[in-house]
């Protein structure tokens, strides 16, 4: 029998530091506002089984969009002109303005690997306006991702992308949803990881912005799969160490991409933390 998703997807037209920008959304559910950051290259369909689970979407108004580049949302006019490099100066202002153009009210933030990054930097400049973050993969420092390669006229970008990220799924997660994820790496536009992974590895420290959290303010849990070798669960028990009161969960059977390589075996992680944030 044929069937719709609960989902409803939706453009967002905003200007953006003079840019003007057409941003695919998604979104699912109601209640507490849940805002979905994906990886680098990728975009929000990473999160399609959180926004069918209504154990998350009866509480919670799940929202995902696709930043700048990514998926859906085209790059802004010009882009011909200009190399892509997301900074986090830029991509701290974009997810703010997303936020407040669809008047969040004390959201929680969730990323995963750069978007578990940059949530940081969100709570430690934001953290009187959110309810709390959930950081997915969450490094405060993570340099030496960059090389050549993920940007070479000699070499297949998407293949090469989507081969390396297909390698940090655990090596128990269902083949199909590894190579969902794969496939959504494949369509990355040429040059579009190089310009994340510029801002993950070359220009995030988020070091001591985790120390600026005040969880009595804004709560965080961060949840890093054992099999992790990009940011790994060492990485993120340093991020917990400088945050007092934060939640660390360590994620067995799990690798980099939670949400969309075995979301059965993630949501049992997630849903505690959700229930922690919702009280």
């Amino acid at each position: 029998m044929a069937s719709f998703d609960p989902i409803v997807g939706r453009y967002l037209n905003l200007e953006v530091e003079g840019r003007s920008y057409r941003v695919y959304v998604e979104e699912a559910g109601s209640g507490i506002p849940l805002l979905c950051l994906h990886t680098a290259g990728a975009d929000s369909r990473q999160f399609r089984h959180l926004l069918n689970d209504a154990a998350v979407t009866s509480r919670y108004r799940v929202i995902a969009f696709d930043m700048p580049y990514h998926g859906r949302t085209n790059p802004p006019d010009g882009w011909w002109l200009e190399k892509y490099t997301l900074t986090t100066a830029a991509y701290l202002t974009f997810v703010r303005a997303v936020w407040t153009a669809m008047e969040l009210v004390r959201p929680v933030v969730m990323g995963c690997s750069m978007g578990g990054a940059i949530v940081l930097r969100l709570a430690a400049e934001y953290q009187k306006a959110l309810r709390g973050i959930v950081g997915l993969e969450t490094s405060a420092y993570a340099p030496g991702r960059f090389n050549q390669y993920l940007h070479h006229p000699a070499i297949h970008g998407g293949e090469l992308v989507a081969s390396y990220t297909y390698g940090l799924c655990a090596p128990m997660s269902p083949e199909p949803n590894a190579r969902e994820n794969w496939w959504y790496y494949s369509q990355s536009g040429p040059g579009v990881y190089a310009g994340d992974v510029h801002f993950y590895s070359n220009d995030w420290d988020g070091r001591e912005d985790a120390r600026r959290i005040d969880t009595r303010l804004c709560r965080v849990s961060l949840l890093t799969g054992e099999y992790d070798y990009s940011c790994t669960p060492d990485m993120t028990r340093e991020v917990a160490k400088s945050i007092p009161g934060s939640r660390l969960v360590i994620m067995n059977g799990m690798g980099h991409f939670p949400m969309i390589e075995n979301y059965p075996v993630f949501r049992q992680f997630l849903l505690p933390e959700l229930e922690w944030m919702a009280q």
